[in-house]
């Protein structure tokens, strides 16, 4: 690694086409686990489910992020290796697939083009160095929660506890922050949202998050510290509220519908990796000028 960090510093233009390179293969990989852990976990459920009730469990194919073989959701047609180039083969299919004819989904080179996108970003703003490894895991980490969670109201325990543990296990080396910040961060973000959820719950007899945003604002605390979660609770719940009202006042939307909450903690979590320092100072400087 330090024998490439002279070469990535001399020429950086070849760290960000590795990252977007890099980016849009496991971009491809993200697809698989927005599609395939959900029904996972739900087999999983309805297993225990089984077992808990004196059921034998019915035999079923292995299903995981590696088997079987990706196909076509309509025909079922296997896809081979060069029709699974990201981006590419979308483009040479003509977002059609090959066997049926049937249209391909954009979400999939949307989202590969995303997570390309942002790992080029990333490189960018830190260039070389461990704290780009490990902003990556993160941003990739964020995506498919941002999918999943506006799919199935669903934040995985599978992907928000290693989560929560690899910002406490990086800060041990204060990648981000002294280690101390990312365990008050983790039990803040954690016990915080916790307190809200009780507190409505209360208040209107209903639930307004679901225990996935707790554990979410526990591994954003636990990467970024105690001091970015003011931040990304006012971004998240500014652009929540936006996207909210602008949902019902121009498209209709029912306001019975919840609306998950992850997409918004995802966001504004990536952002405050970046530049919650900077945007923190910029607002106290401006509160200082104003007042």
């Amino acid at each position: 690694m330090t024998s490439l960090a002279p070469f990535f510093a001399s020429f950086p233009v070849a760290l960000l086409v590795t990252a977007l390179l890099l980016g849009l293969i496991v971009g491809s990989f993200i697809n698989v686990v927005i599609h395939r852990l959900p029904v996972m976990l739900d087999r999983t459920w309805r297993r225990q489910c089984d077992e808990l009730g004196g059921k034998s469990p019915p035999a079923e194919e292995t299903y995981n992020l590696i088997v079987p073989r990706s196909q076509c959701p309509a025909c079922g047609r296997r896809i081979t290796a060069l029709e699974n180039i990201p981006l590419l083969s979308f483009a040479i299919l003509r977002g059609k697939c090959r066997g049926c004819g049937k249209r391909i989904s954009w979400r999939y080179p949307g989202v590969e083009l995303v997570t390309g996108l942002l790992s080029g970003v990333i490189a960018l703003h830190f260039g070389f160095t461990v704290a780009a490894a490990a902003a990556l895991l993160f941003t990739w980490s964020l995506i498919a929660l941002t999918v999943i969670d506006y799919d199935h109201q669903l934040l995985p325990d599978n992907i928000t506890l290693p989560l929560m543990w690899l910002g406490l296990l990086f800060n041990l080396g204060a990648v981000y922050v002294p280690i101390t910040s990312a365990v008050i961060g983790a039990m803040a973000g954690y016990l915080s949202l916790w307190t809200v959820y009780q507190l409505f719950k209360l208040v209107t007899g209903r639930e307004g998050m679901g225990f996935g945003d707790f554990k979410l604002f526990a591994a954003l605390g636990a990467w970024l510290g105690w001091q970015q979660l003011p931040l990304i609770i006012l971004l998240s719940s500014f652009v929540g509220a936006v996207v909210g009202l602008g949902g019902i006042l121009l498209l209709g939307r029912d306001r019975g519908v919840p609306i998950p909450f992850g997409p918004f903690l995802c966001v504004a979590g990536w952002i405050a990796l970046l530049w919650g320092d900077a945007i923190t100072r910029s607002y106290l400087q401006f509160v200082r000028v104003s007042f």
